[in-house]
């Protein structure tokens, strides 16, 4: 973090961390069996790192933005308590305003963390953007953080210790129960 000072002033008054899945919480690949089963494989600090958002700032909502349908997804968001998980998406940027609308956020209130330029659209709409350090460039020339890590290797639970630092809760962070 180059400038804690202005990441930290845009993300402290964040109520929605949303993100995609491919490529931001797992490395982007797929295993699909014959009979159609996805497997992917996430990396366990973005898992802490949500328990950790939850358990120590539960006023922040979480969303899971993807254009694919994963029975694996719907599970791992069940298990992190996912508030919302949006699949099949042909329009992040539509899914995103959908849920801001039902809780009355406004953009400043919003991060979300993508990595194509599917999500390009929604990384311009919200207070807070990031991407991890794999994004494709036209996604690092969008938002407002690289992160120091690749999809998939807990480039989300670095953003999610930036919100928590900035809203000085990171602390908490190491009396949670995983």
């Amino acid at each position: 973090m180059s400038d804690n000072k202005n990441i930290f002033k845009k993300v402290e008054n964040i109520k929605l961390l949303a993100c995609d899945i491919d490529g931001v919480l797992t490395r982007g690949e797929i295993i699909i069996f014959n009979d159609g089963e996805e497997i992917k494989i996430w990396n366990a600090k973005d898992g802490i790192g949500f328990s950790a958002l939850l358990r120590t700032v539960p006023r922040i909502k979480t969303a899971w933005i993807t254009g694919r349908q994963s029975l694996q997804v719907e599970k791992r968001a069940k298990d992190l308590k996912i508030d919302y998980l949006i699949s099949n998406c042909v329009n992040k940027k539509k899914a995103l305003e959908e849920i801001m609308k039902e809780n009355e956020f406004n953009v400043s209130e919003v991060a979300y963390i993508g990595d194509d330029i599917v999500d390009i659209p929604v990384l311009e709409i919200v207070g807070f953007s990031a991407c991890p350090k794999d994004a494709c460039e036209d996604v690092k020339k969008s938002v407002d953080y690289n992160s120091s890590f690749n999809g998939g290797e807990g480039a989300v639970r670095e953003i999610i210790e930036i919100i928590m630092k900035a809203k000085g809760e990171w602390h908490r962070s190491s009396d949670i129960d995983v």
